[in-house]
């Protein structure tokens, strides 16, 4: 608080977002809450906005009188940016308001969380939510099914794409469901960030061999002391996104801090590559890879996928592709039951018409037949 608040008296203004309002009531703690007059420069109390919109008062952001503002913010306040951002969806399209009121809710106590409304012709209404990383993402999705009851659907990380089109047309692609058809691409351009790492000195080598794993390019390293350093890299936001920000504090022991800005956009060979289950392509599973690692990256999510979707009465083909062509494939076996278990004895014919039946069986819901995948399924996704 800058300067003493009068209740009911005079308008204050909110300096990171230059909101205003006339507070409707003051107070302090004693330990419950005490309404009260003045509330002075220093002291630790509460205040009732009469905001509408929770966004507009930011966590550690500075109150100051509108009629006679600050020249500047205290110290101390820095809004967070996210670093991984997932779309999630109310699995029962009715069940947006109460999301959205949750998401509200959450944002009051987690200053770190950001979200916007966004739509999908596949899943409907949803929100696109920033966090500070996968860990931060699963722990917002549990909260918000345990805690508010919500049956919600998380897609793969994503960052925005700069499309050239060979008709001269330049479109912007942040869902990986909405990338033209390969034959009408002639470019794909993708955000590159600099970034900035502190980190003890300990831990350079693995910093240094993170960063190449991930295309980053090295523009400076300093030593401000022996202890620590500095680096300046050039990198992919699509890599940031991908649990850079967790493997960095695994490799440091939680000691590395980073920060980013947006560069501009470079040209990347990357691919849509779809996921599809018993044939059906599964639009949340689609992801944009890099197009000399997608036979590998399909490999490795067609196999975590294998474990979490559970066997049917029918085989299962899970397939990658990019178009037409398939890049890899896992198969779920099908549940065996035992038709001969009641059969103590009997003719091998009778034996083998009760096997052929059921294999008819099998046949036919495998042509019919609808698989069901999990949320487990897009989680393991989401750690791929």
């Amino acid at each position: 608080m800058e300067a003493d608040l009068i209740h009911g008296r005079k308008k204050i203004r909110y300096m990171a977002t230059g909101a205003e309002s006339v507070p409707e009531s003051i107070g302090i703690f004693v330990p419950q809450r005490k309404t009260i007059d003045t509330l002075r420069t220093g002291e630790v109390g509460f205040i009732a906005t009469g905001q509408k919109d929770i966004r507009t008062v930011k966590v550690g952001d500075t109150a100051t009188l509108a009629e006679d503002p600050a020249t500047e913010q205290l110290p101390g306040y820095k809004e967070v940016k996210p670093f991984v951002f997932v779309s999630i969806f109310p699995i029962e399209n009715d069940k947006f308001p109460q999301l959205r009121d949750a998401l509200e809710k959450l944002a009051l106590s987690d200053s770190s969380l950001s979200y916007e409304p966004e739509s999908s012709s596949a899943l409907g209404f949803g929100f696109r939510c920033g966090f500070l990383g996968l860990l931060h993402a699963d722990i917002i999705q549990e909260r918000l099914e345990r805690e508010y009851s919500l049956n919600l659907i998380s897609t793969t990380p994503t960052v925005e794409y700069r499309v050239e089109l060979t008709d001269g047309v330049t479109v912007w692609v942040k869902n990986p469901s909405d990338l033209p058809d390969p034959t009408k691409i002639r470019e794909i351009m993708e955000p590159w960030i600099i970034m900035t790492i502190v980190s003890p000195s300990d831990y350079v080598g693995g910093v240094i061999s993170l960063c190449e794993q991930r295309r980053g390019v090295m523009k400076k390293m300093e030593y401000p002391t022996e202890t620590r350093v500095i680096f300046e890299y050039e990198l992919p936001l699509a890599e940031l996104v991908y649990n850079f920000f967790d493997d960095l504090k695994t490799i440091s022991s939680g000691f590395a801090s980073l920060d980013y800005e947006f560069a501009d956009y470079r040209s990347v060979k990357a691919v849509k590559m779809d996921i599809l289950v018993h044939g059906e392509v599964i639009p949340p599973l689609s992801h944009i890879v890099l197009k000399d690692k997608a036979v590998e990256s399909g490999k490795e999510l067609l196999v975590k996928l294998k474990e979490v979707i559970p066997r049917q009465q029918f085989r299962v083909a899970l397939q990658a592709a990019i178009g037409g062509k398939v890049l890899a494939r896992e198969d779920i076996p099908a549940l065996r039951k035992d038709v001969l278990a009641k059969m103590s004895g009997g003719h091998r014919e009778r034996k083998d018409k009760l096997l052929d039946i059921q294999k008819k069986g099998k046949q036919r819901m495998k042509r019919l037949g609808k698989v069901d995948i999990p949320q487990e399924a897009f989680r393991q996704v989401l750690r791929a």
